[in-house]
């Protein structure tokens, strides 16, 4: 994968870091009241282009639902080896690599 095809490379990894079984992406429906889909992690909004962009790559896949209706979405072996990858790259940058990764994407 082209690191063009990625959206906010390292906000994306920092999401891929912080899914796991225990802490799954929720998928909110919400086209009744006109907002649509929303993703959260840990409490915090997981962009739509994120998320999205993991969905349609398979790097996460449905979990079941939460109680109130929610779709939980973990990681899949595919999503656990990207996130690797992910990390391997993150960490053979230097200081003003990451900085320009998180600044631009």
């Amino acid at each position: 994968m082209h690191s063009e095809e990625i959206p906010q490379r390292a906000e994306t990894l920092q999401v891929l870091r912080l899914i796991s079984d225990l802490e799954p992406i929720l998928m909110l429906g919400g086209n009744e009241n006109g907002y649509g889909e929303r993703w959260t992690l840990s409490g915090q909004e997981v962009q739509p282009a994120i998320a999205q962009f993991l969905m349609n790559s398979g790097f996460i896949a449905e979990a079941g639902e939460t109680e109130l209706g929610a779709v939980k979405l973990t990681l899949t072996e595919k999503g656990c080896e990207f996130r690797d990858r992910g990390l391997a790259w993150w960490a053979e940058l230097n200081f003003l690599e990451k900085l320009k990764v998180t600044v631009f994407g």
